[in-house]
């Protein structure tokens, strides 16, 4: 299968050593001629996990996304949920309905609070088309070679298959579902509980109450996911659901709850933000969620707390202070 891969960061990056290292021809989108010529010249990425190697003969680089769509059977979007439009062609009708996207991204599109395939469908895209790639899978495992998970959500039974059969090696286990936009929310959700759990650390919690403040986020979540869900009798102690929040929550692999805990370390949003090397998705889905859940009306006190810390000014202390009498 032909693959196409937009985004030259940490995930992006595993996921072109997982399809190179099983055979897929890929022409990867990356930031810049430089980037471009340095990675096909000496078979890594100077800057995010350099240590991983490539196949010459599997890859073509290239710097425009149109490339991408042209000469792929499935593209993967693995870039920050705010760049994702930039990369889609302005001619959506000429895309072809056998060609699959595939979206790694684990974020809301700031147009709408939508998740990619609303967005897709609102564009004349067949809901077919569309796979979500979630884990849990952090990308320095996945460079390293321990043993990850990944779910591959999509309506079309065969194409999602196909797909995560692409993915699958000997360390990277994969497993399907329907729950399309359950589990985009609950990834959305994850980052935003981890940057919370970030927050209680560097107030000086220890692990018992950061235990008790993830087992009540876990709890949140399956309230709002059950609100939206289309899908019935889903397992919400899955790896998707419970296993990415887990990991995203405790691992200092982490952006989310790295930059939680700069919050409760005393820095500002700003200062913590400039201090991230990467994007930290947890920051802006805060606030989405807050606004999506204006309609849904499921009962967040966690998610609400984080999202007043981030927007509205209030202490984390005194936040999570309130937030320790709601928690059982």
């Amino acid at each position: 299968m032909k693959f196409g891969v937009i985004g030259s960061g940490s995930w992006g990056t595993a996921l072109v050593k997982i399809l190179t290292d099983n055979g897929h021809e890929v022409t990867w989108c990356v930031r810049s001629g430089k980037l471009a010529q340095h990675i096909q010249s000496r078979h890594h990425n100077p800057k995010y996990l350099s240590s991983v190697y490539f196949s010459a003969q599997s890859l073509r680089l290239t710097t425009s996304s149109l490339d991408v769509f042209h000469q792929s059977d499935a593209v993967v979007f693995a870039v920050p949920s705010a760049y994702v439009l930039g990369y889609i062609p302005s001619d959506l009708s000429s895309l072809r309905k056998e060609l699959t996207i595939v979206s790694a991204v684990k974020g809301l599109l700031p147009e709408g609070n939508l998740l990619f395939n609303q967005w897709l469908n609102n564009a004349g895209i067949n809901d077919d088309q569309f796979i979500a790639l979630m884990g849990p899978c952090h990308a320095e495992e996945v460079a390293a070679e321990k043993l990850s998970y990944l779910t591959f959500a999509g309506k079309d039974a065969s194409r999602r298959n196909a797909i995560a059969d692409a993915f699958r090696t000997p360390f990277v286990n994969t497993v399907t579902s329907n729950d399309v936009d359950g589990v985009q929310y609950a990834a959305v959700l994850k980052n935003v509980y981890a940057l919370g759990t970030g927050i209680a650390n560097g107030l000086g919690y220890g692990d018992n109450f950061q235990s008790v403040l993830i087992a009540n986020a876990a709890g949140e979540m399956k309230q709002f996911l059950q609100a939206i869900s289309e899908e019935k009798n889903i397992n919400y102690a899955a790896s998707v659901y419970l296993g990415d929040l887990l990991v995203t929550c405790y691992s200092l692999f982490s952006r989310n709850r790295s930059f939680g805990n700069m919050i409760g370390k005393g820095y500002s949003v700003e200062a913590a933000r400039i201090s991230m090397q990467m994007v930290a998705e947890g920051f802006p889905a805060s606030k989405a969620m807050m606004e999506i859940n204006q309609r849904v009306k499921a009962k967040m006190p966690i998610a609400e707390t984080i999202y007043q810390i981030l927007w509205n000014g209030l202490d984390p202390l005194e936040g999570f202070e309130n937030l320790e009498k709601l928690l059982y």
